[in-house]
């Protein structure tokens, strides 16, 4: 379907149970409400996934139509943990080690060696010798352990202290995440001298070893919650892949904005292949790098006058 975001999946409801019907009038009130609170947009063309989603939650809380479940969204004491759990029912989260490969080469062979150079440890009090990578909506954490491993292994990095913050909105897979097993799925580019030195067997497949996890710290956050992530320290890199595709343009413009203000002057933004800038900011610089071209806010280390 045109616009159908691809992570609103059918789901497990009961065949043997009629949906409950949407009104036109409460599909607007509900998308809205979701496209605000969590960036998500519904095509219209999508109704019929958010009865088929939404009608288990109904007949959970009882509620017996979906503008009652408006209000209950809005206005009931349990709202909060509702919305956490239409998180949950929402999006699906798939995703394996070091995926795309070739944003990974341009991370270790070009953008790292760039940052280590801009911030020499030589000048740098012990304290400032920090590299800080944001995973923004780190899903189940393949991505933010693929981080937590090219980065230990890195040479020019021996010296660093290395703070990777991976965060999501659904709870559900950061628990997966802090837990740090996974099968075999999980490893289909992964090559054999990583899954050697840095995973363990485990009772339900392989075990990240600690001294990966210890990099990295999991954390709840909505990316529109601008208020939250202005409580972040600056980032040396941001990495945000197939995430805000799933967004409306606002939401997107939003996002963006507080990637560019979390960002120390001179770091990096790594969005999914499918993803650009286009339309939402100016403020970045375009780097045409070897093997990817990723974003860069103005500052030290990056090109003048723009792209490069």
């Amino acid at each position: 379907m045109e616009n159908l975001p691809e992570n609103i999946k059918p789901g497990r409801e009961s065949i043997l149970e009629p949906l409950l019907r949407m009104s036109d009038e409460d599909f607007r009130s509900l998308r809205d409400f979701i496209n605000r609170y969590c960036g998500i947009y519904f095509d219209v063309q999508a109704k019929f996934l958010l009865e088929r989603r939404l009608t288990q939650q109904l007949r959970h809380h009882r509620i017996r139509n979906f503008r009652d479940y408006y209000f209950f969204l809005k206005y009931d004491p349990r709202r909060e943990e509702e919305l956490n759990t239409l998180a949950e029912i929402l999006t699906t989260n798939e995703t394996y080690f070091f995926r795309e490969d070739y944003q990974l080469k341009a991370l270790t062979e070009e953008i790292l060696p760039e940052i280590a150079e801009t911030k020499k440890p030589e000048i740098l009090l012990p304290s400032e010798k920090c590299l800080r990578i944001w995973s923004a909506g780190c899903s189940s954490g393949e991505e933010a352990y693929t981080l937590a491993i090219l980065t230990h292994d890195h040479p020019l990095l021996k010296k660093w202290t290395v703070e990777i913050f991976a965060s999501d909105i659904s709870n559900q897979v950061l628990t997966l995440a802090r837990k740090g097993v996974y099968r075999e799925s999980a490893f289909r580019v992964t090559q054999d001298v990583y899954r050697r030195r840095y995973f363990e067997p485990a009772e339900d497949g392989f075990r990240v070893r600690d001294e990966i996890r210890r990099l990295v710290t999991f954390g709840h956050l909505n990316l529109l919650d601008e208020e939250r992530i202005k409580m972040l320290k600056p980032q040396d890199i941001i990495m945000c892949r197939n995430v805000i595709i799933y967004f409306d343009r606002e939401s997107r413009r939003r996002v963006i904005k507080s990637f560019f203000e979390r960002l120390r002057p001179g770091g990096f933004l790594l969005l999914g292949h499918s993803e650009s800038l286009m339309n939402l900011s100016t403020d970045f610089i375009l780097r045409h790098f070897k093997n990817d071209m990723v974003y860069q806010k103005p500052g030290p280390g990056a090109p003048p006058g723009g792209a490069k």
